[in-house]
């Protein structure tokens, strides 16, 4: 407490190998709880991608310009399911770590920080299957394919922002976890 924001900052580089511990940590915790272990992050993409794609391909008959529509799918879903889980962990991750942080001094921003990368990782597990469906129907992306990792850090980010607001108001009103 009290310390200025360039100390701040220097105590985010300094414990950076914290950022590291806790997202390793949700990780294992969260693969090694299943039953199935890490094809829980490319069962549940791919399930709801074949829902999809038989709802709005089959059924509804929308277009997709040309592009195999499960491809068209799940390059919309995967940026979107890593948008959702990465808020919504992040707004979690104060009142899930509540023990940690009353115990020892480190800067805080650390452990919604740590949240997120735990939903990059699932991000970067499904993107597999996005390959495999690209290998499979013999797609080869545009020239736009470049941009995705700007797309992807403004999703970072965005999640960082949103899920550090609710995370707060989480704190103050438990409420939130509820409407998140």
């Amino acid at each position: 407490a009290g310390k200025t924001e360039k100390q701040y900052w220097k105590d985010l580089w300094r414990y950076r190998e914290l950022f590291y511990f806790l997202a390793w940590r949700d990780v294992v915790v969260r693969y090694k709880q299943t039953a199935i272990g890490v094809a829980w992050a490319l069962i549940r993409p791919f399930l709801t991608m074949v829902v999809f794609s038989i709802v709005f391909g089959g059924i509804a008959k929308l277009p997709s310009d040309g592009v195999p529509y499960p491809i068209m799918v799940f390059s919309g879903m995967l940026p979107w399911q890593f948008f959702a889980s990465a808020l919504t962990e992040c707004s979690n991750s104060l009142i899930t770590n509540s023990n940690l942080i009353a115990k020892v001094y480190f800067p805080r921003l650390v452990i919604p920080t740590s949240a997120v990368i735990v939903s990059f990782v699932d991000f970067l597990i499904s993107g597999m299957i996005l390959l495999g469906l690209m290998a499979w129907y013999d797609f080869v992306p545009s020239i736009r394919i470049l941009t995705l990792p700007l797309f992807i850090l403004i999703a970072f980010i965005s999640a960082m922002g949103g899920g550090l607001c609710l995370a707060s108001l989480n704190v103050q009103y438990r409420d939130f976890r509820d409407i998140v």
